[in-house]
């Protein structure tokens, strides 16, 4: 049976990263994912190194799938951005609401991402698939999990395709949480967001900021390993393709990779799982 993989990217911000990037995207292709995503800054922050990376992705012959977040943005600007988008041939967008600039307090003309998908939806029709975030242990700034339960339904109302979790440890927050949204209507397809592990250190304070959870077993497991890296990696594979195939055993519709610009983890776990074969 085959499953849509997706393999996420930040841009890059040097000729370095340009460089390295475009291997890891050349090596990571013999998956066949069915996109690459290229994320975007706060604000807009990286967005021309986002234009820039999506370019090389497509004129490479990859499907490249933008973030665009909506927060501290005009309806002038995103229109612009979305007859960018279409000059360069994307097919699919990620919309998001995304994080205000530290030190500026003007969300601009959109406030929620839901207002970002109807507006796409409004100018574009059906040009873009599009893709919205979905957060199985619930997004750190909602103020219940049912507010942020009923965020995700207004923007799957608004004309998402389908949506790409936060990445998780616990398979559970996942399948509770795509059964929440069924019982709401929901019906597109939710693929979780797959993290593979190289730091657990780094991982543990990225997790911290983000609210996603790392469950305490593997905490423990992790910390008895101290600074053998070796077996740090090796303890994270067996980890996330064990996470994999329960995911995949339990229904969910594919995979969708935080690669962090590497390739080695995401291809090794594809391996094990009999991926992109």
């Amino acid at each position: 049976m085959s499953h849509n993989l997706s393999i996420e990217f930040f841009p890059p911000q040097t000729p370095e990263g340009a460089a390295k990037l475009r291997a890891t995207t050349e090596r990571l292709a013999v998956l066949q994912p069915e996109f690459f995503s290229v994320t975007y800054g706060a604000g807009g922050s990286t967005q021309e190194r986002t234009f820039a990376t999506v370019r090389e992705i497509a004129a490479a012959g990859h499907q490249a799938a933008p973030h665009l977040s909506c927060i501290g943005s005009t309806r002038e600007k995103i229109r612009a951005i979305l007859d960018d988008f279409a000059a360069t041939g994307v097919q699919r967008i990620v919309a998001l609401r995304g994080d205000l600039p530290s030190g500026t307090g003007d969300p601009g003309e959109f406030r929620y991402a839901n207002e970002l998908v109807d507006f796409i939806r409004a100018e574009t029709g059906d040009r873009f698939r599009i893709e919205v975030a979905a957060y199985p242990e619930w997004h750190p700034q909602a103020r219940s999990p049912e507010d942020d339960l009923n965020a995700f339904v207004r923007k799957v109302e608004a004309g998402a395709d389908s949506a790409i979790t936060q990445y998780f440890y616990n398979p559970d927050a996942y399948f509770h949480f795509v059964d929440a949204a069924q019982a709401r209507g929901v019906d597109i397809p939710i693929v979780p967001g797959i993290m593979p592990i190289n730091s657990f250190s780094k991982l543990a304070r990225f997790s911290d900021s983000c609210g996603a959870e790392i469950p305490r077993w593997m905490r423990k497991r992790f910390e008895a390993l101290g600074d053998d890296a070796a077996a740090v990696k090796a303890l994270g594979l067996d980890i996330v393709t064990d996470l994999c195939e329960t995911l995949l055993d339990g229904g969910a519709p594919g995979l969708h990779f935080y690669s962090m610009n590497q390739a080695d983890l995401t291809l090794e776990i594809a391996a094990r799982l009999g991926l992109g074969d």
